[in-house]
């Protein structure tokens, strides 16, 4: 009967030609081992079940498989997970018992393994009954159910593989059977138990000969994680010990041995393969909480928006984890409900009709679920997710002016001047190139006096003034202006009538001021003309022709001071002469301002600028540089003078020169000559062989070539002086070069003496001074000198030297009354008397030795005498506290100590203290 087929696809992985590829073959695919499907679904016909029975070893399917390992191993085994099914070497599902009916799906996994390869294959089969749609869904009780069912028929007892040899036919060559192939162990994931709770019972053949002793090792019993299997080492019985969870380990590899009791090994450990079968216990979460998309406004149906996805832990190769999406909800419902629909498989959101306007609705708001089990609502799981789909702006409202004609007016020769404002309504998104609006004048203004800007917030046309306007040449402007966007309209959208506009520009008469028709003014005059002279009329018009006005003059900036304008027509004369040479004058060109002045209201004013170009005459006499200069008193070829003459005139009153010496005095022309070298340059040297050393005078005479020429004579200095081999003057030669003869030199010398000497008596009689002072005898005794006897030891404060006493609080009052008119409490009686000051003579500071008596009487008279000179003698009253003070007499209080004081230490302390000790030590003496 013809069921299913599971087809196992294995390809043989080609480097180069390392399988034995042919020259000139093509290429065979990449080897990828495995199974082609994850998940095969097998669709068994009604009609061959309908009154026959599934016999055993029945095929239910004729498709083969053809299996082929990347290592060209062709002992590859196939494993069903459920007993009731088998799978043959060529890929073949049968029944491994009879079938009563397929009502309900059956799902079982096959497992593929080569004999020396270690790595496992695996993929699940589904059998349905022809009518129950593949993607038909069991129950989460009927998946419990079939789970039970293959817990249950998991194998209850495992074997260890016997290997059994027999000879071959042959060449008497020995052939080896191959291993069992032993089935892998489905666990559900998420189990109750109770636990422990066995999985299988491992066996060995020879446990009724000797005791055995089982053990497993691997992943999840002896490694981490360990202790989730664990085994009966006598009976075999290998259990699970908590419940699994396939997300955090879908598989286990175990190993399990059988060694004696002497811990020998009895039989080839055998691989325990442990799947975990999946169970729906994970909902599917989207990667975020909230997606973002995009749509422009008129879209066709199918644009494409966004995409959403969510993950599901589960297994991805079953209903567990095939995650279908749809939307719940849309907001707003503007135009349609359902604008949007989504690809269930894949997440992907399009659009579904038309009529996307983003001036309508700006952003939908969707609700997207997930869920697991294919979709299935009843028995899967869901999670939501919010996908906010913004509709972008396209330039499908074209910008529309408010009227259809503006107005404004604007001053004449005013410029950026706003003249009015063109208000426009978009209803694109603002502040975008499909919103911002560009204003054209397209007609009215041929010479460009106006231009429109647009305001960046209001979007609003500016009409401002750029070029000024007159009112004499144009009293009102008629514009046309269109209005456009910085983008494209979009397709198929056409430009409203409203985008252009009259506007009507009012010129305003203003007071303009006078214009001088050429300004600056430029003419060319002689320098030298006398004062009075007339230099030309610079006047000014006045624009403003339609009113009658009066223009007045003035002079605004005359450097010189050599012009004056006449003040009602503008007629200028020179007050002195024009001089071409001076500091004034910049590059031949002479500049004044002048000023002009109407009577309107306001007045308005106009400069204009005049300049003079003076033509040069011969006014200016030649001069010679240098004035002075140095020669060697003999002739040689270097000793010589080169005159350079300048000429404050132009060309052509300037040079050549022509340099001349005097005929007079004689001995000029007798000891020198002068040759020119060129137009400006001569050559003034000796004529003589030798000249005395001294400084001569010599005049040049020069002349200009001026019409008629004018001639100066100039003195040159020549400082004559013996020279060196080298041409250079001595020493000795150039003092007297300088015409200073002995007699000059011994005047000096002596002077410097004079002065030298009275520097030194004046020294000699300050040291005299200085001994005579030191040398007068003392009044007193040093040994009695009271100075000397004035010592300080460790003093704690400042004496008077290092205070600053108020000595006016010493000073005697002349009366006391006003003290004893004071308030009770602390009185001062040392205040400074508010009376007349006598003036004294002034006493001499230093007084001869021999009236010293004399000094210190006179001096105790005049400070008996003066009662503002300190100390001030007065009484003073401290800390008064009133009569009737209850204290005693301080006369009343004794010495605590008895007897006599002994100072007789005193004596010990040196001779400093020896005359307080003759005082206080001397108790025989008193």
């Amino acid at each position: 009967m013809n069921v299913g087929c599971v087809v196992i696809l294995a390809f043989a992985l080609l480097m180069g030609t390392s399988l034995g590829m042919k020259a000139g073959q093509p290429p065979k695919p990449l080897c990828r081992p495995g199974f082609s499907e994850s998940f095969y679904t097998v669709i068994v016909s009604r009609d061959v079940l309908r009154g026959h029975s599934i016999l055993k070893d029945t095929t239910l399917s004729r498709h083969c498989v053809k299996f082929m390992d990347c290592q060209q191993n062709k002992e590859v085994g196939f494993v069903s997970s459920d007993p009731n099914f088998g799978v043959r070497p060529d890929g073949s599902v049968y029944a491994e018992q009879e079938v009563a009916n397929l009502s309900e799906p059956v799902q079982f996994m096959v497992t593929a393994r080569a004999v020396h390869d270690p790595h496992i294959w695996e993929t699940t089969v589904k059998l349905a009954l022809a009518g129950h749609p593949p993607s038909l869904l069991m129950s989460q009780v009927g998946v419990e159910e079939m789970l039970s069912k293959v817990w249950d028929s998991q194998p209850r007892v495992i074997r260890f593989p016997r290997k059994h040899q027999r000879s071959s036919s042959v060449n008497g060559l020995r052939r080896q059977k191959r291993d069992w192939v032993i089935p892998p162990i489905n666990v559900p994931e998420n189990s109750r138990g109770p636990f422990p709770q066995m999985l299988v019972r491992i066996r060995s053949d020879q446990d009724q000969d000797i005791g055995i002793r089982y053990s497993i090792t691997g992943a999840g019993a002896d490694q981490p994680p360990s202790d989730i299997y664990n085994i009966d080492p006598v009976h075999g019985k290998m259990y699970v010990t908590r419940p699994l969870d396939r997300e955090e380990r879908a598989s286990y590899h175990l190993r399990a041995h059988a060694v004696d009791m002497n811990g020998n090994q009895v039989e080839n450990p055998i691989d325990l393969y442990i799947y975990v079968i999946d169970m729906n216990d994970n909902r599917p979460e989207f990667q975020n909480q909230v997606y973002n998309g995009s749509v422009a406004e008129g879209s066709k149906p199918g644009s494409s928006v966004m995409q959403v996805t969510a993950n599901d832990s589960d297994d991805y190769t079953t209903a567990n984890g095939m995650v279908r999406y749809r939307i719940l909800s849309q907001t707003p419902h503007t135009p349609i409900p359902n604008m949007f629909t989504i690809n269930s498989e894949t997440g992907d959101i399009v659009t579904v009709a038309a009529g996307l306007d983003r001036e309508k609705v700006s952003q939908y708001t969707i609700i997207v679920q997930a869920t697991d089990m294919e979709g299935n609502l009843n028995f899967g799981l869901s999670n939501t997710a919010t996908a906010l789909i913004s509709v972008t702006d396209i330039n499908d409202n074209p910008p529309e002016l408010t009227a259809r004609t503006f107005s404004g007016e604007v001053p004449e020769n005013k410029v950026n001047v706003v003249v009015t404002n063109l208000t426009v309504i978009d209803r694109d998104q603002p502040h975008s190139p499909n919103w911002n609006a560009v204003y054209r004048i397209i007609n009215g203004d041929p010479s460009g006096h106006f231009s429109i800007r647009t305001n960046p917030i209001s979007n609003d046309g500016m009409v401002t003034v750029v070029k000024p306007v007159d009112f004499e040449m144009n009293r009102a402007f008629m514009l046309s202006v269109v209005v456009s966007n910085q983008a494209h309209l979009a397709s198929g959208i056409q430009s409203s009538l409203q985008s252009t506009a009259g506007v009507t520009i009012s010129v305003q008469d203003v007071n303009e001021p006078p214009v001088f028709p050429v300004n600056p003014k430029l003419i060319r005059f002689e320098e030298g003309v006398p004062a009075g002279t007339t230099v030309t009329v610079f006047a000014a018009t006045d624009p403003d022709h339609f009113i009658h006005q009066t223009v007045r003059y003035s002079k605004l900036s005359d450097p010189a001071n050599w012009l004056r304008i006449n003040r009602t027509n503008g007629q200028i004369t020179t007050l002195a002469q024009l001089d071409r040479e001076s500091f004034y004058v910049k590059n031949n060109i002479y500049q004044a301002t002048f000023l002009a002045v109407d009577n309107g209201s306001p007045p308005a004013s106009g400069t204009g600028t005049l300049q003079i170009y003076l033509i040069d005459v011969n006014d200016n006499t030649p001069v010679l540089i240098p004035k002075e200069a140095q020669v060697c008193e003999r002739a040689r070829p270097n000793s010589r003078v080169n005159i350079t003459a300048s000429d404050a005139d132009a060309d052509p009153n300037v040079g050549p020169f022509v340099f001349e010496l005097p005929s007079f005095p004689q001995s000029v022309r007798r000891n020198w000559t002068i040759s020119r070298l060129s137009g400006d340059y001569a050559q003034l040297r000796l004529r003589i062989p030798h000249l005395e050393a001294g400084v001569y005078d010599i005049p040049v005479t020069v002349s200009d070539s001026g019409n008629p020429p004018l001639s100066n004579r100039s003195v040159i200095r020549v400082k004559v002086c013996p020279c060196d081999e080298d041409g250079d003057c001595t020493t000795t030669g150039a003092v007297a070069a300088a015409g200073l003869g002995t007699g000059a030199i011994i005047a000096i010398l002596i002077c410097i003496i004079i002065l030298l000497t009275m520097v030194l008596f004046f020294v000699m009689w300050m040291k005299g001074r200085e001994k005579e002072r030191q040398a007068k005898p003392l009044l007193i005794d040093p040994e009695d000198d009271v100075r000397d006897n004035i010592l300080k030891y460790d003093e704690e404060g400042g004496g008077e030297e290092d205070q600053d006493y108020d000595l006016s609080q010493l000073q005697q009052p002349e009366s006391l009354d006003h003290i004893i008119s004071k308030p009770a409490g602390v009185r001062r009686v040392d205040e400074r008397p508010v009376i007349v000051e006598s003036q004294y003579p002034v006493r001499p500071s230093l007084p001869h030795p021999g009236d010293i008596g004399d000094f210190i009487n006179d001096g105790l008279r005049a400070a008996d005498n003066d009662p503002t000179a300190p100390p001030y003698d007065s009484l003073l009253v401290f800390d008064y506290e009133g009569s009737g003070s209850t204290a005693g007499s301080v006369s009343s209080l004794n010495s605590s100590s008895s007897g006599d004081q002994d100072y007789d230490y005193l004596n010990d302390w040196g001779p400093r203290f020896k005359k307080l000790a003759d005082l206080y030590g001397g108790g025989d003496d008193d």
